[in-house]
């Protein structure tokens, strides 16, 4: 597919699948680096802090063992997720900023691209909990809602052990209200039940390979109850048009890592406009 196909793909559908767009050398590392996070969340608990990182809500107090070459590491914690990795972690600023990841994305939104999340989504084996459908832009201060998410997968995502589920051309019923998102392994996906989601597609994806999407894009996943775990890297840039409108007493300005363009700058701060 080309880049004017893909582009119009994405337009027409609200998703892009672009596959192996890490080499098997990155996935290495990425998985190390993952089990480096998982120990390091170890550490932050054994001193009571939580850090970025979140546990499997329904995995209690569960631990388990990681394996990287054939070696077993130390009982960890079962983790749901860990946020603002480009702050801790040199390998997921790295990705995301990796030059296949940005020349898709300026594709979509333009040269110009401010990173507004920056995310590891774990599945834990046997763990991991439904996520319910729902929008991100549901969630983020952000207007016009015109973001564009990127899911990496980091080993093999299935159906078994919960890949991406997405309903083509959701992004254009607009903006919506959704409930909670983590859910336990036998709840439904979603709670509107009045809502038609017959169109609802399964996106599973070999390691290495990316899922680009519409931020209005009504997506969620199934549980992971299999003995595969399903790590994903999440990231979600906009175009410097979008602005910050924080909400519930947020500070009225935020900064933001610029992932490209922008005559080389390093960060933008956005103010709201009731502030300026």
């Amino acid at each position: 597919m080309t880049q004017q196909e893909q582009q119009t793909f994405f337009e027409k559908e609200g998703y892009l699948v672009v596959e192996n767009l890490l080499s098997p050398e990155e996935l290495v590392e990425c998985q190390a680096e993952i089990l480096r996070l998982h120990k390091l969340a170890a550490e932050l608990e054994a001193k009571g802090e939580n850090g970025h990182f979140q546990r499997e809500p329904y995995a209690k107090n569960e631990a388990q063992e990681m394996t990287t070459h054939g070696v077993a590491d130390d009982r960890l914690p079962v983790l749901r997720k860990a946020e603002n990795t480009r702050q801790y972690s040199d390998v997921f600023r790295r990705l995301s900023v990796h030059p296949k990841l940005i020349q898709v994305v300026q594709k979509l939104l333009g040269p110009d691209l401010l990173l507004f999340r920056s995310t590891l989504m774990f599945k834990p084996a046997f763990h991991g909990s439904a996520h319910g459908i729902h929008q991100d832009s549901a969630y983020w201060p952000m207007e016009p809602p015109k973001l564009v998410t990127v899911s990496i997968a980091l080993n093999d995502a299935t159906p078994e052990n919960g890949c991406f589920q997405v309903i083509p051309q959701s992004h254009k019923w607009g903006l919506q209200s959704w409930g909670h998102i983590a859910r336990e392994q036998d709840e439904s996906l979603t709670d509107h039940e009045d809502r038609d989601f017959s169109g609802q597609i399964e996106v599973p994806l070999s390691a290495g390979s990316a899922l680009f999407f519409h931020s209005l894009m009504a997506h969620g996943s199934g549980p992971n109850r299999s003995p595969n775990p399903r790590n994903t890297a999440l990231y979600a840039y906009f175009s410097p048009q979008v602005r910050y409108v924080p909400r519930n007493g947020k500070p009225e300005r935020k900064s933001f890592p610029v992932a490209a363009g922008l005559g080389g700058k390093e960060e933008l701060t956005l103010v709201a406009e009731s502030a300026e």
